[in-house]
């Protein structure tokens, strides 16, 4: 079917620059080989960074909207420490509390109220990259869900990636969508270290 999103233009990146990405991504959320040190571009001016994460861990997996758990309220802070100064001047959460209280704390430092898009539906990707370039030209974070991240990366020019695996809440992923040209990310993590990948990892 061809692509009729209207946000196409910002989503071009040289096939090179994808496979490269692509691996390195794969590799490291997978836990098969070492991370490869990946150099942080430095955005042009008039640059978009997008910074994404997965909300923090959950306190209750039996409950359909549970809360985050007390190792959560740690990475939720350890969150805001990490971006606390970076900039951010816009923040994407979910329906679902426990992105809205992974973002709290960074929200309540910065006095920025979270925008909650809605995940869970076809062509909810699209709405969220729609409210993503409302800011263009800042520097935005989304906190999503285990398989609402990978696909946001690639509609906003980035590789192609697997769901992250439910014991993994460390990745920090950042975008830059520079004014013209090619998208770049990169993989960073932030608080606690996540547990080493069993075999039968599995997704939500």
């Amino acid at each position: 079917m061809a692509d009729t999103n209207p946000y196409s233009t910002f989503m071009t990146s040289t096939k090179k620059m994808h496979v490269k990405l692509l691996f390195a991504a794969f590799s490291l959320i997978t836990g098969c080989a070492p991370a490869p040190v990946v150099p942080e571009p430095t955005p042009e001016p008039g640059s978009t960074t997008v910074y994404l994460v997965r909300h923090a861990e959950k306190a209750n997996l039996r409950e359909v909207d549970p809360s985050i758990s007390e190792e959560g309220q740690a990475r939720a802070k350890a969150l805001a420490s990490r971006l606390g100064a970076a900039g951010v001047a816009a923040i994407l959460t979910t329906q679902f509390r426990r992105t809205q209280e992974t973002a709290e704390p960074l929200a309540t430092t910065l006095g920025v109220t979270p925008e909650i898009v809605h995940a869970g539906r076809v062509g909810d990707t699209d709405s969220t990259l729609a409210a993503v370039l409302r800011h263009r030209g800042k520097k935005v974070l989304v906190v999503g869900h285990s398989k609402t991240i990978p696909p946001l990366i690639q509609a906003l020019g980035g590789p192609k990636l697997p769901d992250i695996c439910e014991s993994q809440y460390s990745n920090l992923f950042i975008v830059y969508l520079p004014p013209s040209g090619s998208s770049q990310m990169v993989r960073q993590t932030y608080g606690k270290a996540d547990p080493p990948l069993g075999a039968g990892c599995s997704s939500l």
